[in-house]
């Protein structure tokens, strides 16, 4: 396999264990919590779901032919507190991952050395995709930062619990051997 297919599989994997992230809080929360605003300048999960859901369809929706920052897309409105239910916000979060994940998917190795833009600027498709790959995790940190507050002692651990470390290591070895 080629170091261009090792990217790009990479990348998938990657992206996918962010997303995983969040279905996986999205799994712990009530409905209020979506909405829940630390301060008045902070975002709810919605706000980022919605922000996020608009992010990738602009950027992924003809990926390679069009620039990334599409006419129709309103940015500003996305950070516009929205009412609706967890079931809208979780089905606007699958489809902007959808959206991604089968551009990706559909890229070649070939692919990864073209020119895209993004607002008008020049990007290498490697290096949108490495943009991307520093957004979504930055906002995929937030939706599990507020889950885990509006969950508190209930919280389930996506990774290694607290003060597991060592359990969790002695656990790896062992599967190895």
């Amino acid at each position: 396999m080629s170091f261009e297919q090792e990217f790009l599989k990479d990348a998938i994997k990657r992206f996918k264990y962010y997303k995983e992230l969040g279905d996986k809080t999205f799994e712990q929360i009530t409905d209020d919590a979506l909405f829940y605003q630390p301060s008045s300048e902070s975002n709810s999960i919605a706000v980022i779901v919605q922000h996020m859901y608009g992010n990738m369809l602009s950027r992924w929706t003809n990926f390679l032919t069009e620039d990334g920052e599409k006419e129709w897309r309103k940015r500003d409105a996305e950070f516009e507190q929205i009412t609706c239910s967890k079931q809208d916000i979780v089905s606007f979060w699958n489809e902007g991952w959808n959206c991604l994940l089968k551009t990706l998917e559909s890229l070649t190795p070939e692919d990864l050395s073209k020119t895209i833009t993004i607002r008008t600027e020049p990007l290498l498709v490697y290096d949108a995709i490495l943009r991307q790959l520093a957004h979504y995790p930055y906002h995929v940190g937030q939706i599990v930062y507020l889950g885990r507050l509006s969950k508190n002692e209930e919280w389930v651990s996506l990774s290694i619990p607290k003060g597991d470390s060592a359990v969790y290591l002695e656990s790896v070895k062992k599967a190895q051997k």
